[in-house]
């Protein structure tokens, strides 16, 4: 493949056309952007055969989007070169060095009958076989096994093929629940187990990746080990993705309503350019507490009143929660002088109180209540509640909630409330030197007992893991110079650990605000909120912006619950006035759980209304710092900029400001709650409309379908009576960009967040292909150049002082300093990424910014990837810190929860429905264009 910027080599020096694309420099021709509704809109069918290869994707002639066959073929940019600008130091990584010995891996398939979903089971059938088979049929092998199909030994087995008959005890009696047959007494389980060899992974393919010799991941190789590594803690403790829980591995706390946290641990084998590494950092989350399902309601709902029946909306949310729960029931049967006890799995509640409940038992119609008193001699006392419903709906199991007690460590997938994270994060928030004391003791512990039989298997399979932390090579950049207004008494900074302030400094382009109203919802008395009005629009003033002090409107103060309706009237006055409302300031009610949303929602979508909403516990103890961040958000909410990089001024940045215009895009897709099986996620997209400051950026959003990870709505096109028509968030914004600044951008430079490494390969091979069928609409041979580069926050990596005592190497709260970027050993091995640590710690251990460059014609350095992204963080507009990630990825992340309001409370399936079936979409409400034009989410 030849041409510019092909994945999978290094282009070095300049491009041979800088002109491709549609037009180098500002003089380029102009093109006349259509509606993106307009039919007359250029063929995109003849995209180049260099970008066909490139994303390993054909396009058709009517650009409908092809899914790829396979992404096997997809590779990454090698890095280019490593980064050299900044303060050269050194940081220690949660990165522990794995040495791996040569050993002839042997891969088997599993097959247990009868077939059982749960791992649990599965790992005790494949103990017992070991146990009864190792000396005699296994060659006293120590085998890894995965939970489901594969088993993994360090050489071969006596056999390729071959089916032992195993035996579990039963491990518990069985309570024998109301519409239940089943006998209290239980066998012992017989299993069938066939070990079939499957393969030989190659590991030599590991150490040529890792000695940069081969450019495709060992995946498989990696795979083997990393099962090698985590088969006894999946024994041993609760598995939850790739964190391990359980109260051995530290105190569990409360996180109230019938929650509790437990501490664990991560675990990752990467690969690295240090060679193999282990990823461990200490973890948190929510579990049930293992209490009766009536306390739990206590706690939870606070339902505390058994002689009242639970109303309708509370079943539901019930229902919701405790769906698929598993729960204990002990009993004592005095027909048999026996105590049995049996788990069952809650599928929902029962239709009627528990005193209406009959079944038959034995030919005999009897009431639940009845049973329980003749067989258990228990009078139930909650029968006016509803029963839980085990079994399934053709033969119900019921069980009385008093007497069913939750198994303990079952994870909460629900989204927890402001109070628990609050809880959550005060109980597990560390300092950096204590997160680096936990996890070198964990890893220490795990290493140091060489009789356990997690260090038999590491030291079969020929693994050794090093007990100390990666010390890694890093560099601080410098912050970049900040341009204030020239009125101002400072005119730019030079932000110090990754903050400053407004004293003394003008906003750079303030905003002119002359049409407002106020409404306060809450209970502030009007003298505190005319006394906090009138200072917000001193501050405002003499921040640079032009705020009128007289409110179009009265004054309001309302009522919460006439929300809708004061807003609607709010706006039907604006409008007799002949007056369109450039800002709406609302105190939010003192109570405000939904208000919020409802007001963003109405405001934004219904009524074309920017809104500043305020929270009264703040209103009532106000300070200049908070009226000044307040300003800060006012001032980009009515087109105003707070401040631009002197850089982008004197167009010194690198390939953004050199000559050709470039558009930074962030683009984030959020899904629904842990928990939640229909409301759809929401894709959105902010593109910057001014070049070169590259400052504001206005947004999209899309509902897409559930949990689906691919932003649908890049690029749309169908057809019509007149022909093909274009649409989609990419031509939108490009739009946008040209309708501000009257040129093309001849660079993409576009920021994804929120993409796992397994998706990496189809998000590429989709949305840039969608970017660029997008361009290709707009104009026959238009197709900028564009970077491609993936922001992760939810890794695992940390990176702390190498010196805990020398000041000079941390910020105020003891962790690396703001600016500090890696690149080197525990980052790839060949592709283009690093971690960046672009802000300054407030609590806790900083999590470092994770870039990964998918695709990039552009062809960055090193550093000037690394700078761009660490100076752009120093532009985010709603405050005087440097951000954890890159602005516009950060903003696409805020309009994409904004957007959720949009949808919240519409209806109890919050936004999917099916029928025939088939999942059924329903689109987000339309934002008024007038909002879209300012940044309405800050």
């Amino acid at each position: 493949m030849s041409g510019r910027g092909g994945r999978g080599r290094h282009y070095s020096g300049a491009r041979s056309n800088p002109s491709r694309g549609g037009g180098a420099g500002t003089q380029t021709p102009a093109y006349s952007p259509p509606a993106a509704s307009s039919s007359s809109a250029p063929p995109v069918a003849s995209l180049s055969s260099e970008m066909e290869q490139k994303l390993t994707l054909e396009t058709t002639t009517d650009v409908a989007v092809v899914p790829p066959a396979s992404s096997k073929a997809v590779s990454f940019p090698q890095r280019p070169n490593f980064g050299t600008v900044g303060k050269k130091i050194q940081v220690r990584a949660n990165h522990f060095l794995v040495q791996v010995a040569d050993r002839d891996v042997h891969h088997y398939n599993v097959t247990i009958t009868p077939e059982v979903a749960s791992k649990k089971i599965h790992r005790e059938v494949i103990n017992q076989l070991v146990c009864l088979y190792s000396e005699t049929h296994l060659g006293k092998r120590i085998p890894a096994y995965d939970g489901m199909k594969s088993l993994y030994t360090a050489g071969p087995l006596p056999f390729s093929s071959q089916e032992f008959v195993v035996k579990l005890l039963p491990n518990d009696g069985r309570a024998a629940a109301a519409g239940s047959s089943t006998s209290s007494k239980r066998k012992d389980r017989e299993f069938k187990v066939a070990l079939t060899l499957a393969n030989k992974p190659d590991l030599y393919q590991l150490q040529q990746f890792l000695c940069s010799q081969r450019v495709e991941t060992p995946q498989e190789a990696i795979q083997v080990l990393d099962i090698v590594l985590r088969a006894t803690p999946s024994e041993k403790y609760t598995v939850v993705g790739r964190s391990f829980f359980s109260t051995e591995l530290g105190p569990k706390g409360s996180l109230g309503e019938g929650l509790e946290y437990w501490r664990g641990f991560y675990q990752s084998l990467r690969p690295t350019q240090l060679g193999l590494s282990l990823n461990i950092d200490v973890s948190a989350r929510s579990f049930f507490e293992p209490i009766l399902v009536t306390e739990f309601l206590a706690k939870h709902f606070y339902h505390t009143d058994r002689s009242k029946h639970l109303p309708d909306r509370d079943c539901i949310k019930v229902k919701k929660t405790l769906k698929r729960v598993k729960v204990e029931v002990r009993l004592r049967d005095w027909t048999k002088n026996e105590e049995v006890k049996r788990t069952y799995t809650i599928n929902g509640l029962s239709a009627e109180p528990l005193e209406q409940l009959r079944f038959t038992c034995e030919d005999e119609n009897t009431s639940v209540v009845q049973y329980y008193r003749k067989k258990y001699k228990i009078d139930l006392k909650y029968v006016a509640w509803p029963a839980i419903q085990a079994g399934n709906d053709s033969k119900p199991v019921y069980l009385p909630m008093e007497l069913c007690s939750i198994v303990a460590g079952q994870r909460y997938t629900k989204k927890l409330n402001k109070k628990q994270v609050t809880n959550l994060l005060k109980a597990t928030c560390q300092r950096p030197r204590d997160r680096e004391n936990n996890i070198t003791q964990m890893i220490r512990e795990k290493t140091n007992n060489r009789d356990d039989k997690e260090s038999l298997i590491r030291r079969e399979f020929g693994l050794q893991v090093r007990e100390e932390m990666a010390l890694v090579k890093a560099r601080v950049l410098p912050s970049p110079l900040l341009k204030y207004h020239d009125s101002g008494r400072e005119k730019s900074v030079y932000p110090q650990m990754g903050q400053w302030n407004m004293a003394n400094k003008k906003m750079v382009n303030g905003g002119r605000l002359q049409v407002w109203a106020f409404v306060n919802f809450s209970r502030v008395s009007q003298d505190i909120t005319f006394e906090f009005l009138w200072a917000l629009v001193d501050v405002c003033n003499s921040k640079g912006m032009e705020f009128s002090p007289q409110p179009l409107l009265p004054v309001q103060f309302s009522h919460p619950a006439q929300i809708e309706r004061v807003l609607r009237d709010i706006h039907k006055l604006s409008d007799q006035k002949g007056r369109q409302l450039q800002l709406l300031i609302v105190i939010l009610p003192d109570q405000s759980d939904s208000s919020y949303g409802k007001i963003k929602r109405t405001c934004e979508t219904e009524l074309g209304i920017v809104s500043q909403c305020l929270e009264p516990q703040k209103i009532k103890r106000w300070n200049t710092q908070y009226l000044e961040n307040l300003a800060l958000k006012i001032n980009v909410k009515v087109g105003g900029r707070n401040t631009v990089l002197n850089d982008a001024i004197y167009k010194k940045m690198p390939v953004v400001t050199d000559r050709l215009p470039t558009i930074i895009f962030g683009a984030d897709v959020t899904h629904p709650a842990a928990g939640d099986d229909s409301s759809p996620s929401i894709a959105a997209v902010v593109a910057s409309t001014d070049w070169p400051e590259v400052t504001n950026y206005r947004a999209i959003v899309s509902a897409q379908h559930h949990r689906d990870e691919i932003i649908e709505d890049l690029y749309k096109s169908h057809k019509s009576e007149k022909g093909l028509v274009h649409g989609g968030m990419i031509r939108e914004l490009l739009v946008a960009f040209y309708r501000q600044k009257r040129l093309k951008p001849s660079r993409i430079i576009f920021y994804r967040d929120g993409v796992s490494e397994g998706q990496f390969s189809q998000v590429l091979l989709h949305e840039v292909d969608a970017i660029r069928r997008a361009c290709a609409s707009l104009e026959e041979g238009y197709m900028p150049t564009v970077t491609f580069v993936v922001v992760q926050k939810r890794h695992h990596t940390r990176l702390f002082p190498a010196d805990h005592s020398n000041r000079g190497q941390m910020d105020r709260s003891g962790n690396i300093q703001p600016g500090t970027v890696v690149d080197t050993e525990i980052c790839h091995p060949t592709e283009f990424d690093f971690y960046l640590n672009s802000h300054a710690g407030i609590q806790g251990t900083s999590r470092p910014a994770h870039y990964h460059v998918l695709f990039d014609e552009n062809r960055f350095t090193a550093d000037g990837l690394q700078v761009l992204t660490n100076n752009l963080c120093y532009t985010y507009a709603r405050c005087t810190r440097s951000v954890s990630i890159v602005p516009p990825a950060y903003y696409a992340h805020l309009v994409a929860f904004r957007a959720r309001h949009y949808i919240e409370g519409d209806s109890s399936d919050g936004g999917s429905t099916t029928g025939g079936g088939a999942q059924v979409l329903r689109a987000l409400p339309e934002i008024k264009e007038n909002v879209k034009e300012v940044m309405f989410y800050c």
